[in-house]
């Protein structure tokens, strides 16, 4: 009798049981992940830097250029989400009576429980959110400090946990090695034109938030660009916003519609059309499987985990593309036509 559906089973329980465990453990998992993901996007730079300088120097150089990135990115967050909170604050009483005007025309036409939602609508629900989001911002300073320190002590150690996996033999440890170098060339391929089309969609949408009139255009701009980083989710959202303060600036639905609208063009010419086209074959991945690991990634890390999701399933996908048994999950998942070649020959 065939082993196989027995093998899918045990397999299927055992990523149930390794899920359960990343969930409760993300304070201590969380941060060595991100550790992992960045010290394979600025490995070039520090590699390059030894060269020329002394190690300690090297990492000096690339921890204070991964740092400015990274807290010019978290400024933009900061200053994009705090004008359009502000603006919130300043506009409370207008929104809480635009929203109950619309619930009492939902109300008169015969929709009961418009009318007490309306009653929960008001600026101290609000207030709540903002001091929520304030919560999460400062719970994410802890986080980014503890994976720059794993970033540190990780980039000090690459060469010495390579030459040791080299010691091991030509076997499973070789092509766990250029499993490792292969997904870190796609996990910088993949943030390279995730962040260029991040770019071009925030100036897209910079550009059509000015054209129409809309208050907070470079603001809009700048969230898509930061959420863009998040597939699908983060779009929708970025999307979500300016067509709600449209609501409350314009007064009417027809603009609404039209800034909705547009906005999922840009969003879908960049997502769907340029970025698989500048990607092509080397980041083949199911579109299914990214919706699911940005899903998945969300649910068990909230939004931390639904921006590590996809480099994650890159990552599971090339580390079963070296090893016979499991190629065929990467045949399944990877969305090619072709399926991957049986004999792949080792790395020198």
């Amino acid at each position: 009798m065939d082993g196989r559906p027995m093998r899918i089973m045990i397999g299927l329980c055992t990523a149930i049981l390794v899920a359960t465990a990343v969930a409760l453990a993300q304070s201590i998992v969380a941060p060595i992940v991100f550790a992992l993901f960045s010290i394979a996007l600025v490995w070039p730079l520090q590699g390059k830097a030894q060269r020329h300088m002394p190690k300690i120097a090297a990492l000096l150089v690339t921890m204070i250029v991964a740092l400015v990135a990274l807290l010019g990115l978290a400024w933009l967050v900061a200053w994009a989400f705090g004008r359009v909170g502000s603006s919130i604050v300043g506009n409370a009483a207008m929104l809480q009576a635009l929203f109950a005007q619309k619930m009492a025309w939902l109300d008169a036409r015969g929709i009961e429980a418009a009318g007490a939602l309306a009653g929960q609508f008001d600026a101290r629900w609000m207030v709540g959110v903002a001091q929520a989001v304030l919560s999460q911002l400062q719970g994410l300073v802890s986080f980014i400090l503890l994976t720059l320190v794993y970033v540190m002590l990780g980039l000090l150690e690459v060469d010495v946990a390579k030459r040791q996996m080299l010691r091991l033999g030509p076997g499973n440890a070789a092509a766990l090695l250029r499993a490792a170098e292969r997904t870190a060339q796609k996990l910088r391929t993949y943030m390279l034109v995730r962040t260029f089309m991040s770019v071009l969609t925030g100036l897209a949408v910079w550009a059509f938030a000015a054209a129409m009139g809309l208050e907070l255009a470079a603001e809009w701009g700048a969230i898509a660009l930061v959420l863009n980083y998040i597939p699908f989710i983060g779009p929708l959202i970025a999307t979500l916003f300016p067509t709600i303060f449209a609501v409350l600036q314009f007064g009417t639905w027809e603009v609404a519609v039209t800034v909705f609208a547009v906005l999922q063009v840009i969003q879908f010419l960049g997502g769907s059309y340029i970025e698989p086209r500048l990607t092509g074959a080397r980041l083949a991945v199911s579109p299914f499987m990214v919706l699911v690991s940005v899903f998945l990634g969300s649910f068990l890390w909230g939004i931390p985990g639904a921006f590590i999701g996809t480099p994650v399933l890159i990552a599971i996908l090339v580390v079963c593309e070296e090893f016979p048994a499991s190629r065929w999950v990467a045949d399944l998942l990877s969305g090619r036509e072709d399926p991957l070649p049986e004999e792949r020959p080792l790395s020198e």
